[in-house]
């Protein structure tokens, strides 16, 4: 009995609930909602995407929410290896503003295929993927908008600094350009803020490489991830943040990353990574997101919205690493006016 009530209320809401919802070229809520005329509707927007690749083709998961010929904004999700569940929350908020947005999974996550052939986890190659995602969905420069956040602001600005004439707009978020500098961040700014004993013992750990034990991981929840990757309480994450989390690709993320939570650890692909010097080469309208409570550095990307030639700092002062939940209103108030503005911008 009670699901049923659950499903006729959240019905309800969907035609009713946005009646006012009128997009910039007057396509109504019912435009915005209207499955009818395309080819995912079978599978309510999911697409999986045939990807080609110097090993093979592959498929990747997609999913399309809403309808809006001038908004489309493609969501690049962290990790690497982890999904697109970490942006459920964004049903909170795009559809009553009438943004299409599309969840995807990169290749190796969760709802895509996972190959093992470690080849494959390259930038370059994660570039050339998302430009095939962006053909097969008839994204282009009349409406494409890229949000990346973390790993996925790295791939934002890679293909950016690739494809930038097919972007509409770019958003970089909880992400900055140089992991050198984010490492330094971690060591020098976050670590110190634990106890002195739990940080030395975190660092022992890590010089040892003992990454293993599970010390390690009980010290960064209790000190370190409830404070800077999402700031509540373990008990309090959103189900979406730990299904993702669950759902976390290892092979990927620890090839890529390491294991280290202070820095990328020796070895791994992205060690290095750094593209401050190449950001004013990016001429596309860009927003950079940044917290107060991060595991990046805010003032090193409000330095960044600066340097690339159209730039734009959010800053959302109580969150963290994940700020689209712990600075929700902050976050997508901001992400909302910055889509918007460039719409109005680019359609007078």
């Amino acid at each position: 009995m009670k699901k049923t009530t659950l499903f006729i209320i959240l019905t309800a809401f969907l035609l009713f609930g946005c009646s006012t919802y009128q997009s910039s070229d007057n396509n109504t809520e019912n435009d915005y909602l209207d499955f009818s005329k395309r080819d995912d509707q079978f599978e309510g927007g999911i697409k999986m995407i045939p990807i080609q690749t110097p090993k093979g083709e592959f498929k990747v998961w997609t999913k399309r929410i809403g309808n809006n010929p001038k908004i489309k904004v493609l969501l690049l999700h962290g990790g690497p290896g982890m999904t697109h569940e970490l942006y459920s929350c964004f049903d909170g908020y795009f559809p009553a503003e009438g943004i299409e947005y599309i969840y995807y999974d990169q290749l190796g996550s969760y709802y895509s295929d996972q190959p093992e052939d470690q080849d494959l986890w390259a930038i370059d190659r994660f570039v050339d993927e998302v430009e095939q995602v962006r053909i097969a969905l008839g994204l282009n420069e009349d409406n494409f908008y890229l949000f990346g956040q973390s790993w996925g602001g790295m791939l934002a600005m890679e293909y950016a600094l690739k494809h930038q004439d097919k972007l509409k707009g770019l958003i970089i978020s909880n992400m900055m350009s140089s992991l050198d500098e984010y490492e330094k961040y971690a060591k020098e700014v976050l670590g110190p803020q634990m106890p002195e004993e739990v940080f030395q013992e975190i660092m022992k750990i890590e010089d040892e490489e003992d990454f293993q034990n599970p010390r390690y991981e009980e010290l960064l929840m209790e000190h370190h991830y409830q404070y800077h990757v999402l700031r509540k309480p373990l008990a309090e994450w959103p189900e979406a943040v730990l299904r993702t989390l669950k759902h976390l690709n290892p092979n990927v993320y620890v090839y890529m990353q390491g294991f280290s939570e202070f820095g990328i650890t020796s070895g791994a692909t992205l060690k290095g990574w750094d593209r401050s010097a190449d950001l004013n080469e990016i001429e596309v309208p860009t927003l950079v997101i940044g917290a107060g409570h991060d595991t990046m550095d805010p003032t090193q990307m409000e330095w960044m919205s600066k340097e690339v030639k159209n730039g734009k700092y959010l800053f959302c002062p109580d969150g963290s690493h994940l700020s689209q939940y712990d600075d929700q209103k902050v976050f997508f108030q901001g992400l909302i006016n910055f889509i918007k503005e460039v719409d109005k911008k680019t359609t007078n």
